[in-house]
């Protein structure tokens, strides 16, 4: 299945948008992981799945979006998407804490493995893994080592001042 792209331009940098046939499945921070996180990766700007991607992110930094509608393509182990799709709960210009999304999903030992499926969500913001901070409403963990982006994703939707 060919995995088409796109960039774009966001408050965050710049944006690799990826998708295939049936929907968004990326959306990775800066142009550096392009070379080595698809072989067969080909630029397509009018991909349709992408354009719709691409508007509706731009919406949502310019706060006039608050629910994705571009359909996503993902896949990962059972409990991954079962963390995805409580990600996918978690309304606009609220949090859950890691233990709040491992109760969910009915898993309340699994705090630590909820926090490596967040690690591992290949579609950030639209799938709001920015959302989930720690217990004690501290920041913690985004996109690695990527706090300030969580924070001004936090501060986008109200959450921060």
């Amino acid at each position: 299945m060919c995995i088409c792209y796109t960039i774009m331009n966001s408050p965050l940098g710049e944006l690799v948008l990826t998708a295939n046939s049936a929907g968004l499945t990326g959306i990775q921070f800066g142009t550096h992981q392009l070379q080595t996180s698809h072989s067969t990766l080909t630029r397509n700007d009018k991909h349709p799945i992408l354009q719709q991607a691409k508007l509706e992110l731009e919406e949502f930094f310019n706060k006039e979006r608050e629910r994705f509608t571009v359909p996503l393509s993902y896949n990962g182990t059972p409990f991954q998407t079962a963390v995805w799709d409580q990600l996918l709960k978690i309304e606009y210009g609220l949090t859950k804490s890691y233990q709040e999304i491992a109760e969910a999903i009915e898993n309340k030992k699994a705090v630590r493995a909820v926090g490596q499926a967040n690690k591992a969500n290949k579609i950030p913001i639209i799938i709001p893994c920015h959302r989930v901070i720690g217990k004690n409403k501290k920041m913690v963990g985004y996109a690695g080592k990527e706090i300030t982006k969580k924070q001004l994703l936090l501060k986008l939707e109200g959450v921060l001042k």
